[in-house]
């Protein structure tokens, strides 16, 4: 790991050493910055995330984590203690630290799941209408008759085809909450 405070991570985060740090800081697993100042922290994010080309996510707990929380791919606000404008900045809201890890790893886990079967059950509900018309312009001459009165088609996509998703959405669990915690190896078999 690597542990830098602000005094230094104003020198490196000049046009000159970014490109040696983020070498050295791609060579370790983790990367703590202490002490350093809320602009500090959301250059040091955007600089991953767009030399790197990396998914980032920010992690804070008060004011002077927001512009960081914001610019991240990703950002977590922690209530507490220095109040919640991390929280009301962030896209995901924890109470304690500690539940980041279920956050990640379970939950994670699941929207991966349901993002994958949701694209899934999208192409093929449009492959199966379209084919539907395919070969019914076979059987009226590709006259470009309809097939189906409006409201059928508007029935088709508001209720008949929307209604399966959002109720796996809510039910589907793949995995228990146990399991994926008892396995963080399973988060990356997700992606």
């Amino acid at each position: 790991g690597l542990v830098i405070d602000g005094r230094t991570l104003e020198h490196v985060l000049h046009d000159s050493l970014q490109n040696i740090f983020l070498e050295l800081t791609e060579k370790c697993r983790a990367v703590v910055c202490c002490q350093a100042t809320p602009l500090q922290k959301s250059v040091l994010v955007q600089l991953v995330r767009n030399k790197l080309k990396a998914m980032t996510l920010a992690v804070g707990d008060g004011a002077n984590d927001v512009s960081m929380i914001q610019v991240a791919d990703t950002g977590v606000g922690i209530s507490g203690q220095e109040g919640m404008q991390a929280v009301m900045a962030s896209d995901f809201a924890i109470s304690q630290f500690r539940h980041l890890r279920k956050l990640l790893l379970v939950h994670g886990h699941w929207c991966y799941t349901r993002l994958t079967n949701m694209v899934l059950y999208f192409f093929y509900k449009n492959v199966t209408y379209v084919n539907l018309l395919f070969w019914y312009q076979f059987f009226c001459g590709f006259s470009g008759t309809s097939m189906t009165d409006y409201w059928i088609l508007i029935l088709f996509n508001l209720l008949f085809t929307s209604v399966p998703p959002i109720i796996y959405g809510v039910l589907d669990k793949d995995v228990s909450a146990e399991i994926l915690m008892e396995l963080p190896q399973l988060y990356t078999m997700s992606q």
